[in-house]
């Protein structure tokens, strides 16, 4: 077996896409947070269930090749390319109060969103380091 292998296989590509995904929408968040006071401007997000449903589908046609070989993760909003590296295509976030400057701020929903965004990325970041770090005791043969 190859270290390639053993990297694309079992559940290291979904928690990296997690993490990458995560990392994407920190910076949507921040960029929303940033341009709070902003006139006209316009929220942008990429929801985190249409994510779950999009790695749902790629963690199933992974499997569909025994779990080997690149994870294909792509959606309207989503594409990872063949390094890993992700591009978010956010949409409007809609159901916000349009102010009088046309922004449609909502700075509650942000905090909540960068606070549910930080969990995941901690917890994708936990579980990969636990992982890598049974890789690390099989090679030096002390799992």
């Amino acid at each position: 077996m190859l270290i390639g292998d053993l990297t694309s296989s079992g559940p290291l590509p979904s928690l990296e896409a997690t993490l990458r995904f995560s990392g994407e929408r920190q910076r949507l968040i921040a960029s929303n947070i940033a341009n709070l006071d902003t006139p006209d401007f316009v929220q942008k997000d990429v929801s985190p269930a249409h994510f779950q449903r999009t790695l749902a589908k790629a963690i199933d046609a992974h499997r569909g090749r025994g779990n080997v070989g690149p994870f294909h993760l792509r959606s309207d909003q989503i594409a990872m390319d063949r390094r890993g590296s992700m591009t978010l295509t956010p949409r409007d976030s809609s159901g916000n109060i349009l102010f009088h400057d046309r922004n449609n701020r909502d700075l509650d929903q942000l905090m909540a969103a960068q606070a549910e965004n930080a969990g995941v990325y901690r917890t994708a970041i936990e579980l990969l380091r636990s992982r890598y770090d049974l890789m690390r005791g099989a090679i030096r043969e002390r799992v």
